[in-house]
């Protein structure tokens, strides 16, 4: 089974101001990342505001799926670096959660990111059998933990249930305690060490790798992969003095990028750094005038 370390991008999705999609400039966006020397890839997650993208088949998040593999097996075959890719496979119906699976799994990906039902709140039970049946598509799963977007917060007790579960690959923690991501590591990673668990926030990232995690699925890296990966690498390294000077000199951008949303944020901090980014879709829209200062300053700050 692959594994999952270090600094993976949680991509966002280029679009014009008309609101389609701009896949060259995501081509552009991948090739940056692959030079700058991340990780992995993560596409059609939350920041690549999936929800509104097209999804029936030769659509848009097809195109999006067949650009990353293009780029990924290029580089690949120029480098011999070996590049995972998580293709987003969340759903609140269990099987969508599963045909978005099995998509993943038909275009070779090394894992597909699994959320938590969101909107229904199901019982443990009901977020169990959920992922048992993702779990049995023949690919990678990788948990998506975050209560703040799905209204659940799948405790670790049930995590432990899960992770025994044929083809749980690891976990996306965005629960935003650091008491609990250590009781993942403690209870499940030290047990089972090709568990992977990764950060869900970038200013986690640093705590989490201290107390034995892999790494972070980061929405930072879509401006500033080179840092990400080096910040994830010296901490994976054990090289702390390095990892919080890196740390505490992004604090405010890991802060900025979410002052008004995701991507909303992150998108207005590319445009400013001229990366490929554009507009939103409804329900999204431009971060606020106040907003932009907040991001403005974090980029100036951290010299980035």
């Amino acid at each position: 089974m692959t594994k999952f370390r270090g600094a993976f991008t949680a991509m966002i999705t280029p679009m014009f101001d008309d609101g389609s999609v701009d896949f060259e400039g995501f081509r552009k966006n991948v090739k940056f990342q692959l030079e700058e020397g991340i990780d992995g890839l993560v596409p059609l997650g939350t920041t690549a505001e999936t929800p509104t993208l097209d999804e029936r088949p030769g659509s848009e998040e097809d195109k999006i799926i067949a650009i990353v593999k293009e780029e990924v097996a290029a580089f690949e075959k120029k480098t011999g670096k070996k590049i995972p890719i998580i293709i987003g496979a969340g759903s609140n119906n269990t099987k969508d959660a599963v045909m978005y699976c099995e998509r993943a799994k038909k275009a070779g990906a090394d894992a597909a990111l699994v959320v938590t039902p969101y909107y229904n709140k199901p019982s443990k039970e009901g977020i169990f059998r959920h992922f048992e049946a993702v779990s049995k598509v023949g690919i990678p799963i990788i948990v998506y933990n975050i209560a703040g977007r799905t209204g659940l917060n799948i405790p670790t007790d049930l995590l432990v249930r899960i992770a025994e579960l044929p083809n749980i690959a690891g976990v996306k923690e965005a629960s935003g305690s650091v008491a609990q991501m250590m009781e993942v590591i403690g209870q499940i990673k030290n047990k089972k060490p090709d568990f992977a668990v990764m950060s869900g926030d970038d200013s986690f990232t640093l705590p989490l790798v201290a107390a034995g995690g892999d790494g972070v699925i980061s929405v930072a890296s879509n401006m500033i992969p080179r840092l990400m990966h080096e910040l994830a690498q010296a901490c994976l390294d054990g090289d702390f003095k390095k990892g919080r000077e890196l740390h505490y000199r992004l604090a405010p951008f890991f802060k900025a990028e979410f002052c008004d949303g995701n991507p909303s944020s992150i998108k207005y901090a590319m445009n400013l750094k001229g990366l490929p980014a554009g507009a939103l879709r409804l329900p999204l829209v431009e971060v606020t005038d106040a907003a932009k200062e907040t991001i403005q300053k974090a980029i100036k700050d951290c010299n980035l």
